[in-house]
C-alpha cells in the first residue's frame, strides 16, 4: 500500500541512487507496512536491492572484484545524503554482487 508521500520518497530514492551509482539493477520496496505502530506509523521504511558498477574495483593485477559490503553500503548512504534521517527513517540495503 503506497500513498503520495511514499511515492515521492521512492522517486527521490530512485533519482539519487540512479544519478550517483548508475545501477544496472534497482528495486525499491516500501516496507512501512511492517512497522505499523512504530514512530510515524511506518512511514519512511524502505528496502533497496541494487547492483552497480560502482561496487566493483580492480585489484593490483587489474582483476575485477566486488567491493566489501561496508564499502557498498557507504556508497549508497553517501548517494542518499541528507534524506536519510529525514525522508527515510529506516533503510534495508541488499547489494547484488557482480557475476
Amino acid at each position: 500500500m503506497t500513498n503520495n508521500i511514499t511515492d515521492l520518497r521512492i522517486a527521490m530514492l530512485r533519482d539519487k541512487l540512479s544519478k550517483a551509482l548508475a545501477p544496472s539493477f534497482l528495486d525499491i520496496i516500501d516496507e512501512g507496512w511492517q512497522h505499523i505502530g512504530h514512530a510515524e506509523e511506518g512511514s519512511g521504511h524502505f528496502a533497496v536491492r541494487i547492483a552497480s558498477p560502482c561496487f566493483i574495483e580492480e585489484d593490483p593485477e587489474r582483476r575485477k572484484k566486488n567491493k566489501s559490503l561496508l564499502e557498498c553500503h557507504r556508497l549508497v548512504y553517501s548517494a542518499l545524503g541528507s534524506i536519510v534521517g529525514t525522508e527515510i527513517h529506516a533503510l534495508r540495503i541488499e547489494i547484488i554482487p557482480a557475476d
